[in-house]
C-alpha cells in the first residue's frame, strides 16, 4: 500500500505543477554520491583481501584523492600501522603487503553498519568492519575494526577517499580458518 500511495502523490505533485526539478535532481545526486562511496570501499576491501605480488597497487592508488591521508587510530593501531600523510607514503605502505613472499596467505574483509553523510563535494563515512586473515608465517587472526572514511568529490564527478582512519574494537589469535572436515548438509533422497 505504501509504494501505491507515493506513486499516487507524485503523480498528484506533477498534475498540479509543483514539482521542484531541483530538489529531484539534488535528491539523486546524493543517492548517486552513496551509491559511488559505498562501491569505493567495496573496492578497497576487495583489493585488500588479495594483496600478493601481483597486485596493481596504482588501481587501490586511484581509489585515493591526490592528498590524502591513511591511518591507525587509537592505541593498537596508531602503533601498529601508524600515519601516512600523502599519496606517495600510502603507496609505499601498501607495497610493503605486496611483495614475492606475500604477507597474507588468506585475508577477508567485511563491513557492515555503514553509515554516509554527503555534502555537496565532501562526505564522511563509517563502517565496522570484521578482518580474518591468515599470514606467510602461518599464524591467523581475527580483527574488528571502526572505519571512519572521509571522501571527497574530484572535477570528474568521482568520490575517492580522503582521509582514511581505522581503529582496533577487538583481535585475537586463533588456531586456523579453512578445515577440510565435510560441511553438514542435509542427506539427499533418492
Amino acid at each position: 500500500r505504501r509504494s501505491s500511495d507515493l506513486l499516487f502523490n507524485v503523480k498528484a505533485t506533477a498534475m498540479t505543477d509543483k514539482v521542484n526539478i531541483a530538489e529531484i535532481i539534488e535528491r539523486l545526486e546524493q543517492l548517486e554520491a552513496h551509491n559511488a562511496i559505498r562501491n569505493c570501499i567495496n573496492r578497497y576491501m576487495e583489493i585488500c583481501d588479495e594483496l600478493n605480488a601481483n597486485t596493481d597497487l596504482y588501481e587501490l592508488m586511484n581509489l585515493f584523492d591526490q592528498d590524502c591521508i591513511w591511518e591507525g587510530i587509537g592505541e593498537k593501531y596508531s602503533k601498529s600501522f601508524g600515519r601516512y600523510d600523502s599519496w606517495q607514503s600510502i603507496y609505499d605502505m601498501f607495497k610493503r603487503y605486496t611483495q614475492k613472499e606475500s604477507h597474507f596467505v588468506m585475508n577477508a574483509h567485511f563491513v557492515n553498519s555503514e553509515q554516509i553523510y554527503v555534502n555537496q563535494n565532501d562526505a564522511n563515512a563509517s563502517w565496522l568492519m570484521l578482518q580474518t586473515s591468515t599470514f606467510q608465517d602461518g599464524r591467523s587472526h581475527l580483527n574488528a575494526a571502526k572505519l571512519k572514511v572521509k571522501f571527497q568529490k574530484q572535477a570528474d564527478g568521482t568520490w575517492k577517499i580522503k582521509h582514511f582512519q581505522t581503529q582496533n574494537i577487538f583481535s585475537r589469535p586463533v588456531s586456523h580458518w579453512h578445515s577440510e572436515a565435510e560441511l553438514p548438509v542435509p542427506s539427499r533422497s533418492e
